[in-house]
C-alpha cells in the first residue's frame, strides 16, 4: 500500500498485490523456480491485482478502482509524471473519479 496523494480534499492510495507468498529458489544452479512459501491460508485475503483507493474527505466516501479503471488511472498518473500538474488540475481529475464514490469511509 503506497499513499500517492494527500490533500485537504482527497487521499489516493495504490494497493498492490501481496508478493510475499512466493519464494524463489535456485534449482540445481540452473534456473529459478517459484514455489508457494506456505500452504496455510492467509489471515487476510490477498489482492489478485493492483488498484487505487480514492477517498473524498469532503463527502466521507471512497471509491476503489481496479481492472480497466485502475489501468486508466495509472495512465493518468503517468501523464502527471510527464507533465507536472497544478494541484487544481489534480483535484479536478480526482473530483471526476470521486463522482463514482458511493461507499462511506468506515475506518481509515
Amino acid at each position: 500500500m503506497n499513499m500517492l496523494y494527500d490533500s485537504d480534499s482527497f487521499v489516493v492510495v495504490h494497493m498492490e498485490p501481496h508478493a510475499g507468498d512466493i519464494d524463489v529458489q535456485m534449482q540445481d544452479g540452473v534456473g529459478l523456480v517459484a514455489r508457494a512459501k506456505d500452504t496455510a491460508p492467509a489471515p487476510h485475503p490477498a489482492l489478485e491485482r493492483h488498484g487505487f483507493e480514492i477517498v473524498d474527505k469532503r463527502s466521507g466516501k471512497e471509491v476503489y478502482l481496479d481492472g480497466s479503471w485502475a489501468e486508466l488511472f495509472q495512465q493518468q498518473i503517468a501523464a502527471w509524471r510527464a507533465h507536472t500538474p497544478t494541484q487544481e488540475e489534480v483535484e479536478d481529475t480526482l473530483d471526476r473519479y470521486a463522482e463514482l464514490a458511493q461507499n462511506p469511509v468506515v475506518m481509515h
